[in-house]
């Protein structure tokens, strides 16, 4: 659903907005917006009248269902939101890890409660992209603490720090907005290890007096931390990635395959009728469905082995990687379509599963640890072309195998 973005009215300066987080307050579809408030909404429209301060007085309005309540404070009343995930929360985490609606999963930027903080509470930063803020609120039932949300994009905390959005200045900005020396005494913000990567904690301070303090990486840890004066030990500072952590990126990889899948079927049932008569089209539903199903196993083998196998597939290059564990996949693909073609068309299968393996395993390198970002462009640079040519190798050898069947 499309928001409409209606001009900010006065009462809507940036000090004001912290009431409006976690509110929606824009109408939507039957009166109602399913969405959290957007960062550059206004607060309320031109004519409404001051936030109440409690849910139960909003009429016309739909709480977040992570808002509890609110908190008043010296900067105003704060969303004081619940630890335990509901319903609507799993269904969220289930549909943004398949890809549906993961570019929008994401909540109105500002400060938030967690049980009942007090001035000397602790101040945990995160981003905006909603699986991030359920997977820190989850851990800390029981606990008392400020939560500073930034308006990352609705992207995580490691990438939105490497793209350059979660930086010094975002920390800054959202400190000044949520008034957050009126709320707490400390000067201090536990900031997450991962964000390290963009934000300078110097300038933190120079800006906003606020000292960055670095948590650990999971969010598991941070009861841990805290309680022992904000020291972590070695575990809670080394980034893990093992199989379970693997296992759960493959279902976005592979939703964000259906559109190109598509073309890509479609130019395989075109080749597929390509030969001495220009184009048959019993060709091409007789040998359509072998090119459709090298392409299939090309994705299994790219986009669920290697993330599944990934510390125990040779090599350092993801495009290896890829083209190795494509080959049990074309040896099935030639096994299955045996007696069917001849040697070039068993070539031509060969070539399209390693291809389509070695393209959906590189693709992989931006949800690992195990890269870095020029590494990733020299690997590029160097398995593109050999990509290209062996898809144009595997096409011609497939139209050949028609013109000589």
């Amino acid at each position: 659903m499309q928001l409409s973005q209606p001009t900010p009215a006065p009462c809507c300066a940036e000090g004001n907005r912290t009431a409006a987080a976690g509110l929606i307050l824009q109408p939507g579809v039957n009166g109602r917006l399913q969405f959290p408030l957007a960062p550059d909404q206004p607060c309320r429209g031109a004519d409404a009248a001051p936030a109440p301060a409690g849910p139960e007085q909003k009429p016309g309005y739909e709480l977040c269902s992570f808002v509890a309540g609110f908190l008043d404070t010296a900067a105003g009343p704060i969303p004081r939101i619940k630890t335990g995930l509901d319903r609507s929360d799993h269904l969220g985490t289930v549909l943004a890890r398949v890809g549906v609606n993961r570019a929008r999963y994401r909540i109105a930027p500002g400060l938030y409660a967690v049980g009942k903080p007090d001035p000397e509470a602790p101040v945990l930063v995160t981003a905006n992209y909603k699986l991030t803020f359920d997977a820190l609120r989850r851990e800390l039932g029981g606990m008392n603490a400020w939560l500073l949300v930034l308006d990352t994009r609705g992207v995580n905390v490691w990438c939105s720090a490497g793209k350059g959005i979660l930086n010094a200045a975002e920390i800054v900005r959202r400190i000044r907005s949520s008034r957050l020396d009126q709320v707490v005494r400390r000067r201090e913000i536990i900031v997450p290890q991962l964000a390290a990567n963009g934000v300078c904690a110097r300038e933190v301070k120079k800006a906003s007096g606020f000292r960055v303090i670095w948590g650990p990486i999971r969010a598991r840890d941070l009861k841990a931390f805290i309680q022992a004066g904000h020291r972590a030990d070695p575990a809670m500072r080394r980034v893990t990635f093992d199989l379970r952590e693997r296992l759960v990126l493959i279902p976005v990889e592979i939703y964000l395959l259906k559109k190109p899948t598509l073309w890509v079927l479609a130019a395989l049932f075109v080749l597929s009728g390509l030969g001495s008569s220009i184009f048959s089209f019993s060709a091409a539903m007789e040998r359509g469905w072998m090119a459709a199903l090298a392409c299939a196993l090309g994705v299994c083998s790219g986009a669920v082995a290697v993330p599944a196998l990934l510390p125990w597939i040779p090599g350092r290059a993801f495009a290896v990687k890829g083209a190795l564990a494509g080959i049990p996949a074309a040896l099935l693909v030639s096994l299955i379509c045996w007696s069917r073609i001849g040697l070039g068309g068993h070539l031509a299968l060969w070539l399209w599963t390693l291809t389509v393996s070695s393209v959906l395993a590189m693709n992989f390198t931006g949800a690992t640890p195990f890269t870095s970002p020029s590494g990733v462009e020299k690997e590029m640079r160097r398995a593109i072309p050999l990509q290209i040519g062996a898809a144009v190798l595997a096409a011609v050898c497939w139209i050949g195998s028609n013109l000589t069947g």
